[in-house]
């Protein structure tokens, strides 16, 4: 098992410490991942970009949290499968939406279905799609600005996911009523 450190605004560098104060201010708390991203300071100010420009993307809550949950169970993330079931909660998102990502079940609505698809084909296969997979996309009602911002969230995602695989980031407490466990683990 490995572990990277989880930095606090003592032990963070000094770059970080704003960064970290940021993630004070709007969580209440410096999360788990944040305080292991605050290692090296330039990717903890690339999440936290990445995550308010997905966040002002052209998604509603529904669609952001398809495209994060569908990224984080296809990448097996611990922490934030949690962690995005709680947000989930907070963004006031109906929980069958979250309950069908997490259990690998079907969506609420073909709209959804199509973007769950669509983003797990863009995951699975490394961004190579079939123009087939981005008509029933399209014929689903979304775009080409959602197919890039399907990237966006990715992007977002991969250092998450990624660090969390690593780091072995404890979930915060804040969001251990949510665990998960991969089906394939």
């Amino acid at each position: 098992m490995t572990t990277l450190k989880i930095h606090d605004l003592d032990s963070a560098p000094e770059e970080s410490k704003t960064l970290l104060n940021q993630s004070m201010k709007a969580y209440g708390m410096i999360p788990g991942l944040h305080g292991v991203l605050a290692g090296a300071p330039n990717i903890l100010e690339a999440y936290q970009t990445l995550h308010k420009l997905f966040t002002e993307s052209s998604f509603n809550n529904d669609e952001l949290t398809v495209v994060w949950q569908t990224i984080n169970v296809e990448h097996e993330c611990h922490y934030c499968v949690p962690a995005h079931t709680g947000i989930a909660n907070m963004m006031k998102v109906d929980p069958a939406i979250t309950e069908a990502l997490r259990n690998k079940t079907k969506m609420p609505n073909e709209k959804l279905q199509a973007l769950h698809n669509f983003t797990l084909k863009v995951t699975q296969n490394r961004g190579h799609v079939s123009q087939e997979d981005l008509n029933e996309f399209y014929n689903a009602g979304y775009e080409e600005r959602q197919v890039l911002e399907i990237i966006l969230g990715l992007s977002q995602k991969v250092i998450s996911n990624y660090t969390n695989h690593i780091a072995n980031t404890p979930v915060d407490s804040a969001f251990e009523k949510f665990a998960w466990q991969s089906q394939t683990a």
